[in-house]
């Protein structure tokens, strides 16, 4: 006898008042999601709706507050007038944060501003879009497929799904939504799908002739390590359909390759991992943008700090750009434009960069809110977020009146916040997937300045003097490093390092003290932060692996909240923080004061 004869209306309505979801049902059933879905219809077994009691049985609650049950009469009511669905971000965690609840938020607010009447669609009660008070009604269940296709059989006159705006979460079901007869509004799932995966938006990268690192696609450690033997290490492996840099890695050989797909398999399952080249020493540029499907605004150009290779969402970045060529600049326009157009988007677009040897490549490109959407329009006071959900709605960009980033008469640095504190012994080196758990941001007339508020406000401080730790690996041995401890000399910092890295500042001309890694005796570098004689670390990763040296310096710099700087980008940028705080200069002034300009 069928498996699937065993599916009764008694069983699937019993299941579903003890909490499976279609999708475990499918799998204790050995179906298929969609034939457990079209049975429910079938047979009307749906969920009620009852309404969060928010006045603790005392009068009767008009809070448009909802959750689902499997029981009878169903609480909610819907209106005759037009209704957008908007798919909130889900829990939070790395690499999915506050920043997409804020889009979430100005979404609702502008598609109000527009007439319509906003649903929410949300389960973390942590959130401000989860507020009963700011969309018209809020349903608090997972994202998930079949809670959304439940919601929308009691709502009716529903205009379509806003999926761009929570972050990774909502955009995984947009194409299955799709499919089940409901309309996303925005970039269509088609063209969402071709960004998202690697190899599609390879191709597309190649017809609009836009240089891209050489890469191949694979679903297995076999063909992957054949690939990166033809690419030539180092490479970067990137999965599909993932946010903060999920799993993505740096691999430097075979075997790297191999462990990979042994620890990630199931993200190679349906969708291809791209392997990259990895662009050693490139700079990396993030690229904001609204389109309507016919004109792109460029919100704004970010420059990182560091160097390729580092996620995004750990790097600090600049708004507007401050050591991009010209011609690089008008390269990156023009490719966000291409790209824009090609993918025909309708709201908002992230665009990820990597300028080498003068020539610009497109590393991602990503139709929908990113993480640095809060900071650009914190830095410019344009609510990008409002435009391109009125554009979504139907408004086009030439109806809006917005202002050229690069007219800013200021700058805005974007800083990371690490939860290093709270997690002793984790690898606090920083790559392509994505550590951060807040940013701050500093905002002054000079690159200096707004480095030393962003600094500032991350809770460590710029130390003005004492002596930094040194400790550099061999690729890092050259002019580069030995300008930037300059500037630290001449700011008064005295030079602690170990013994190769000080070998080499005293050959170079840098007058430097030799210092004990933890293995070679006492008292050791650990010894010394522990005593209050080193105030800031500088101390760059050995490629692939790190030593246990490295996580014990590390770790105690934390711990006595020290600066703790692992690329040599950020030591610069470090530096021209404290000589301005030394000049005595620095301004305080309102976002407001500074819009003005």
């Amino acid at each position: 006898m069928s498996k699937k004869k065993k599916v009764t209306v008694e069983i699937i309505l019993k299941a579903k008042k003890n909490g499976f979801s279609d999708r475990q049902l499918a799998q204790i059933f050995g179906t298929s999601e969609e034939f457990i879905r079209d049975f429910r219809f079938k047979n009307e077994i749906f969920p009620v709706y009852k309404t969060v009691d928010t006045c603790a049985a005392e009068f009767e609650a008009g809070t448009p507050y909802h959750y689902s049950t499997y029981e009878k009469f169903n609480e909610v009511i819907s209106s005759d007038k037009e209704k957008i669905i908007i798919l909130g971000g889900g829990p939070n965690r790395i690499g999915q944060g506050i920043e997409f609840d804020y889009c979430c938020v100005r979404c609702v607010k502008a598609l109000r501003e527009e007439g319509y009447e906003t649903i929410m669609i949300n389960c973390n009660p942590e959130t401000v879009s989860t507020d009963y008070d700011i969309t018209d009604k809020l349903y608090f269940e997972p994202l998930t497929t079949e809670d959304v296709l439940n919601i929308c059989h009691y709502e009716k006159n529903i205009k379509g799904i806003v999926v761009s705006f929570g972050g990774q979460t909502p955009l995984r079901i947009s194409k299955e939504l799709e499919r089940n007869g409901l309309k996303i509004l925005g970039t269509s799932s088609k063209n969402i799908d071709i960004a998202e995966d690697r190899k599609k938006f390879g191709k597309l990268l190649d017809s609009l002739e836009i240089p891209k690192p050489e890469y191949g696609t694979a679903n297995d450690s076999v063909s992957s390590v054949k690939i990166a033997r033809k690419i030539g290490y180092p490479v970067l492996l990137r999965p599909s359909y993932v946010l903060g840099g999920r799993a993505m890695q740096i691999v430097y050989n075979d075997a790297q390759v191999e462990k990979f797909f042994r620890d990630e398999a199931d993200l190679s399952k349906d969708h291809p991992v791209l392997i990259d080249k990895f662009l050693e020493e490139a700079r990396e540029i993030d690229v904001d943008a609204v389109c309507d499907s016919e004109e792109v605004y460029i919100a704004g150009i970010m420059q990182h700090i560091e160097e390729a290779g580092i996620h995004s969402g750990d790097s600090t970045s600049i708004l507007p750009p401050i050591s991009i060529s010209k011609k690089n600049l008008i390269q990156i326009k023009e490719y966000t434009v291409r790209i824009a157009l090609a993918l025909k988007v309708k709201g908002l677009l992230n665009i990820q960069f990597a300028v080498k040897d003068n020539i610009v490549y497109v590393l991602e490109a990503n139709p929908r809110a990113s993480r640095t959407i809060p900071f650009v329009s914190k830095t410019t006071g344009v609510p990008v977020v409002s435009v391109a959900a009125k554009i979504i709605a139907g408004r086009k960009l030439k109806e809006f009146k917005l202002k050229n980033y690069e007219d800013l008469g200021y700058i805005g640095v974007k800083e990371s916040i690490f939860p290093f504190q709270k997690f002793p012994k984790v690898k606090m080196f920083l790559g392509p997937e994505m550590r951060s758990t807040g940013e701050v941001m500093g905002i002054a007339q000079t690159f200096g300045e707004a480095m030393a508020k962003a600094q500032e406000s991350t809770g460590s401080g710029m130390p003005v003097k004492g002596n930094i730790f040194v400790s550099v690996n061999e690729n890092d041995k050259r002019k580069k490093t030995i300008d930037i401890i300059e500037k630290y000399v001449k700011l008064g910092f005295g030079i602690v390092a170990t013994a190769g890295t000080s070998k080499f500042l005293n050959e170079n001309g840098i007058e430097s003290e030799t210092v004990f890694k933890v293995n070679e005796g006492r008292p050791n570098v650990v010894d010394r932060i522990k005593n209050g004689d080193i105030q800031i670390v500088i101390n760059t990763p050995l490629g692939s692996e790190s030593r246990y040296d490295e996580y014990a310096i590390g770790w105690e710099a934390v711990q006595s909240k020290i600066p703790f700087i692992t690329t040599l980008s950020a030591a610069s940028s470090f530096a021209e923080g404290i000589a301005y705080i030394k000049t005595g200069n620095i301004e305080v002034k309102s976002l407001q004061d500074y819009y003005k300009q």
